[in-house]
């Protein structure tokens, strides 16, 4: 498993969609990038199972599909890409890990001045980790909570998300992956664990 910014590298294209197998049109991330390395896809951790040199292919299990949108993809679709971090190198986004807890919907796109509000539909078990000025993952792109309701929250895409991502290019309506941060998650595991261990 790797671990990623969020920090979009490049848009790819869809080139093949089959059942179990991605095949993904790409150019930028392929240099330097080697058979077993780890791509997220929209935000999903996928090893590259063969390499071409403008393209490389993905294997696909059952269990990703059920919690991601990488079963609606279509050839043509665009897909947010990114290769996992490098020790030692800036981190400019957050940490993501490329797991996607589930999918949330688009509701809506609202510019605003240079930036664009886009709002998302949650379900409740993504929601309790969704903090307003905290962090959370739609499609791999590492973003900043601004706004959160009972069964939303929102984000703003400034100029240069609107530009190197697809996050724009989605209809109200489409599915999103969304992945929250795991430290809040890490934090929930052990306080939990703590309650119900007996004490000394």
């Amino acid at each position: 498993m790797g671990i990623f910014t969020g920090i979009i590298e490049e848009v790819g294209t869809v080139n093949e969609a089959e059942r179990g197998r991605l095949v993904i049109g790409a150019g930028r991330i392929l240099r330097g990038t080697n058979l077993g390395d780890s791509i997220a896809i929209n935000g999903v951790d996928l090893t590259v199972a063969y390499l071409e040199e403008e393209c490389f292919t993905a294997n696909v299990m059952p269990e990703t599909y059920r919690r991601t949108n990488l079963g609606s993809l279509a050839p043509g679709d665009p897909v947010n890409l990114e290769r996992a971090a490098i020790l030692g190198s800036r981190m400019g986004g957050h940490l993501v890990h490329g797991v996607v807890e589930a999918t949330g919907r688009l509701l809506s796109l609202t510019p605003e001045a240079d930036a664009v509000i886009a709002r998302y539909e949650a379900p409740p078990e993504i929601l309790r980790y969704v903090v307003v000025k905290g962090p959370v993952a739609i499609d791999g792109v590492s973003l900043t909570v601004i706004d959160k309701d009972k069964r939303t929250f929102a984000v703003s895409l400034v100029e240069y998300t609107q530009q190197h991502t697809n996050l724009t290019r989605r209809k109200p309506g489409d599915a999103v992956n969304l992945e929250t941060d795991i430290i809040a998650r890490y934090v929930e595991e052990l306080l939990a664990a703590r309650r119900t261990t007996p004490a000394d």
